[in-house]
């Protein structure tokens, strides 16, 4: 149903608001699934995530495997992490966007004094924040969201350093109007990414299915040449594969060069006919009959 992306600088009070927007949403749709992703779900601590770059780019792989695990369009995913990227929330965006659902982004836009006051005190009391080398090195490295972006649009701005966030708070209040109002062909203030060629993932076959597809467009070639060479239904324009096949109906000679790049070219069509989201060719017999119906729209009569 929908994908929300927190953003903002360590310890700015993104969990709070993930929290209290988790709390409303329950609320306001309680037969609808709510669920968060942080590093805490995954057990990760938070230094041993962000020490170094490669254990960083890491935690980022394991929060959107998981985020593409569980996006689907009868619940709605909250990631309550740094996502202080803006190419990961583009990548974020695009798992939504295959999904065909809804996308935010919630800013919490908190002073960096705020935040490290906020982190200094977490470490006195022995609760989950930050070394200081690393919270610098976080905050040197945000990137505020833009909501001319379309991968930080809509974008939600929270004041947490300002304001107390609660789940009457009126920007939780539109996000969950946002996030739940239904949708027809007059809604006009709620945008539902629309998965694209690029974005779906293609339909599984058949491990041998190519194979299977070459091996039968190669039969209907060589049945041609052979027809064609010994003068076998030549006369009559027809060339007949078998029972339960259709048949080839030729108003010339077709050369083998020609007859290799046809085949070329249907391969190549068939192999997008499945990216559409349409079945593929799934046996030998369906390759030949598509296969013939092509030749027969290309060369037949």
């Amino acid at each position: 149903m929908a994908l929300v992306v927190m953003c903002g600088q360590p310890c700015s009070g993104k969990s709070e608001a993930a929290a209290c927007l988790a709390a409303a949403l329950r609320s306001s749709v309680p037969d609808v699934t709510v669920r968060v992703i942080d590093e805490s779900s995954l057990h990760l601590g938070r230094n041993e995530s962000y020490k170094d770059m490669v254990v960083e780019k890491n935690l980022r792989g394991v929060l959107r495997s998981e985020v593409d695990r569980s996006v689907s369009r009868d619940g709605i995913i909250i990631v309550d992490s740094l996502n202080n990227i803006k190419g990961y929330r583009y990548e974020l965006w695009c798992l939504a966007r295959a999904s065909g659902i809804r996308y935010c982004v919630f800013f919490c836009d908190t002073e960096v004094d705020h935040c490290r006051d906020w982190n200094v005190k977490r470490q006195e009391k022995g609760e989950p924040s930050y070394d200081s080398n690393i919270f610098e090195d976080l905050v040197r490295r945000f990137e505020r969201p833009d909501r001319r972006s379309r991968w930080d649009s809509p974008l939600f701005e929270l004041f947490p350093s300002r304001e107390e966030i609660v789940e009457s708070s009126p920007v939780i209040v539109e996000a969950v109007s946002y996030l739940t109002k239904k949708v027809d062909s007059k809604t006009r203030d709620v945008k539902v990414l629309q998965p694209t060629i690029a974005t779906q993932s293609v339909r599984t076959t058949e491990s041998n299915s190519l194979y299977e597809m070459d091996k039968a467009t190669q039969e209907v070639v060589n049945a041609i040449v052979e027809a064609q060479s010994g003068g076998l239904g030549v006369a009559m324009n027809k060339i007949s594969l078998g029972p339960d096949l259709p048949t080839i109906n030729l108003q010339r000679l077709v050369g083998l060069p020609e007859l290799r790049s046809l085949r070329r070219t249907f391969i190549k069509l068939a192999g997008q006919y499945s990216l559409s989201g349409r079945p593929p060719p799934t046996d030998a017999d369906s390759a030949k009959r598509m296969f013939v119906d092509y030749l027969n729209r290309e060369i037949g009569g």
